[in-house]
């Protein structure tokens, strides 16, 4: 039958409509994925705000960072991610399901940092030079791909630089007497004079000046102080004359920008049992931080005039050696309670300052929380209660300051060996950050 003109019509409006038709059940084009670090440059031991935008809702992503250190060696992290309903994450609320890391850690992927698979295991992430800043990048790569496998393409990048001093922040060499190191003082702009800190680090030897240099950020005065193995410094640690560290006291005390009228000390093992000695005979000390140290003087001989405390001597038959190759020297070092060695003991009691004691419970380079045990109750024997104590458990011996990446063994610097220094990825990089803001107060407190 001949159509009618109503026909006709109606089925020219339904061919024009079919294309309409035809766009609405095509999918709308999803924006493409975006990822957002705040703030994209900025002091090391501030959190960053790490934002993923643009996803399927409830996508699976593996965020990665890489980094590389002075020398080249190559860092990684991962974590795997789920998109919100929004297509979104947020690391500040967001949890990882998997990777190096679980839960919602919003600076996971800096302290999980570890040697990359090609490179040599046991290495630690510590900037050499505090001048130039450790660029890290950030990516999100399709799906989840487990630690050590071949990421998912990637979808979204972004890369964050960690600085380790600001500007106006002065780094000042030192050559005073004998007493060598490197002196940051916070920004020219702010009003001094600042708190004075000398700052000193382990067995390691050498200049280490990560530390100094953050803490001047923080408006501190901080004298990085060698003690061997540096220019014209002895260059093994056989003994130590306690006159040196007296007269880097003596300088930063009378340093110009330097408030008065007494310093602070803060040490990291054998640096935490200088720390103490300072303190104990040194009148310009008045404050001391003890980050997993000794209540006893140990290995090298210590000579004030003519005091001399013994050295601790380790037992290296009491070392145990994994399977791996890992050297576990946790039993090793003679044990300070024993009546045998009291001669070693730092007496403590004498100290007209505080002491601010920072211990982890899992630390396996030595029984530090049980030497904070014997340096309390020693003050308490003699009426003192001028301490306060931080004691974390499942932190390991090295609690750096906020983000430093997690070490659980690393190569022993004099002994050539991977030695295991303790603890939990999660737990000791929380008693790094909770430790970094305690101790300023603590030394704000002490030091006016």
């Amino acid at each position: 039958a001949e159509s009618s003109p109503a026909a006709g019509l109606a089925r020219r409006l339904l061919l024009a409509a079919a294309p309409a038709r035809a766009l609405l059940r095509t999918p709308p084009a999803r924006r493409a994925a975006s990822l957002a670090v705040s703030p994209a440059a900025g002091p090391a031991d501030e959190r960053v705000e790490t934002r993923v935008a643009g996803l399927s809702p409830g996508q699976p992503v593996t965020l990665r960072a890489v980094a590389a250190d002075d020398r080249g060696c190559l860092f990684q992290s991962c974590a795997h991610y789920r998109a919100d309903s929004r297509g979104e994450l947020h690391l500040g609320t967001d949890a990882s399901h998997g990777g190096d890391y679980t839960g919602v850690e919003p600076m996971g992927l800096f302290w999980s940092l570890a040697p990359a698979g090609m490179e040599k295991p046991y290495q630690r992430l510590v900037p050499r030079n505090t001048g130039a800043p450790m660029k890290v990048e950030v990516l999100v790569h399709q799906g989840h791909s487990p630690p050590g496998s071949m990421p998912g393409p990637v979808v979204a990048k972004a890369e964050v630089q960690r600085l380790f001093t600001t500007p106006g922040v002065r780094r000042i060499r030192l050559k005073e007497g004998v007493v060598r190191g490197s002196l940051f003082l916070p920004p020219g702009e702010w009003d001094g004079p600042f708190p004075g800190v000398i700052d000193m680090y382990g067995d390691e030897g050498g200049l280490i000046e990560l530390r100094s240099s953050l803490l001047a950020i923080r408006g501190f005065a901080a004298l990085s102080l060698p003690y061997f193995d540096f220019e014209d410094l002895p260059r093994v640690m056989k003994e130590l004359k306690l006159e040196y560290f007296e007269e880097a006291a003596r300088f930063l005390q009378r340093h110009p920008k330097v408030k008065g009228p007494g310093v602070g000390v803060i040490g990291t093992g054998k640096g935490a049992e200088l720390a103490l000695s300072m303190i104990t005979f040194l009148p310009e000390v008045v404050a001391a931080v003890s980050i997993s140290g000794c209540s006893s003087n140990t290995v090298a001989d210590l000579h004030y005039g003519d005091m001399t405390l013994p050295g601790l001597r380790f037992d290296m038959k009491k070392v145990s050696v994994s399977d791996s190759g890992v050297f576990d020297v946790f039993d090793a070092l003679d044990d300070p309670a024993n009546p045998a060695n009291s001669a070693s003991v730092i007496p403590i009691e004498k100290a007209e300052g505080h002491f601010l004691l920072v211990v982890g419970e899992d630390d396996r380079m030595w029984k530090s929380s049980l030497y904070a045990e014997l340096a309390i109750k020693r003050l308490r024997q003699h009426g003192k209660e001028n301490f306060e104590l931080l004691s974390y458990p499942g932190a390991g011996h090295r609690i750096d300051p906020p983000s430093t990446p997690f070490c659980q063994v690393a190569m022993d610097r004099v002994l050539g060996v991977p030695v295991l220094g303790g603890g939990e990825s999660k737990a000791h990089a929380h008693a790094q950050e909770h430790s970094w803001g305690k101790i300023q107060e603590f030394l704000h407190l002490h030091l006016g």
